[in-house]
């Protein structure tokens, strides 16, 4: 067995099969991340955006609440 076989054989192979279908799949993906978001991913986005907010909104009003009832409790919980 030569070289040439050796390598040109799986190189050919190669060249045949899995570099057309590597390089479609690379255009494929590229092109579908220039679309942007889908409808329904926007939707989830601003439905994750929403509930991050509400989630602030709710921690602002516990440590609020934890303020007037507990004022060294953030210096408590730093020391654990």
């Amino acid at each position: 067995m030569e070289i040439n076989e050796f390598i040109g054989v799986p190189l050919i192979l190669f060249m045949i099969f899995v570099a057309p279908i590597w390089v479609i799949m690379h255009y494929r993906s590229k092109n579908k991340m220039s679309e942007g978001l889908s409808d329904t991913e926007l939707a989830q986005l601003n439905d994750l955006a929403n509930r991050a907010e509400k989630m602030a909104d709710r921690i602002k009003t516990l440590e609020a609440i934890l303020d007037a009832e507990s004022p060294n409790w953030r210096r408590e919980h730093e020391h654990s």
